[in-house]
C-alpha cells in the first residue's frame, strides 16, 4: 500500500469523466450565482432599511419582501399558512396599485 493518491479519473472512461467535469462545472455556476444571489439579496436588505417608508406602498413593498422570506420557511409550508400569505400578498399588491393611481 502506498501513500500516493490515486487518480481515479485516468481510470474511467472519456464519457465518464466529461460527465464528471460538467457536474463539477454545474456546481461551480450554482455556487457562484448563490454568492450573486446573497450579495443582491444583502443590497436590497440595505436598501429597505436605508430609511423609514414615505408612502403605504413603499411600506407594502417591505411587508411583501418579509413575507416571500418567510414563505420559503418550513413554517410556511402548511397548506392554511400558504393561503394565508398568498392572500396577504395579493391584498398588498391590490392596494398598493390603488393607492399609487389615486
Amino acid at each position: 500500500m502506498t501513500d500516493e493518491p490515486v487518480d481515479l479519473d485516468e481510470h474511467r472512461g472519456m464519457a465518464a469523466q466529461k460527465a464528471t467535469e460538467t457536474r463539477r462545472q454545474k456546481l461551480q455556476d450554482f455556487q457562484s450565482d448563490q454568492a450573486a444571489l446573497r450579495h443582491s439579496q444583502q443590497e436590497l436588505e440595505k436598501l429597505l432599511m436605508a430609511a423609514p417608508a414615505q408612502t403605504w406602498p413603499e411600506a407594502a413593498a417591505k411587508a411583501q419582501y418579509l413575507l416571500q422570506l418567510f414563505a420559503e420557511t418550513p413554517q410556511a409550508q402548511d397548506p392554511r399558512r400558504k393561503k394565508l400569505i398568498e392572500h396577504a400578498l395579493d391584498d398588498l399588491a391590490r392596494l398598493s396599485d390603488a393607492d399609487e393611481h389615486s
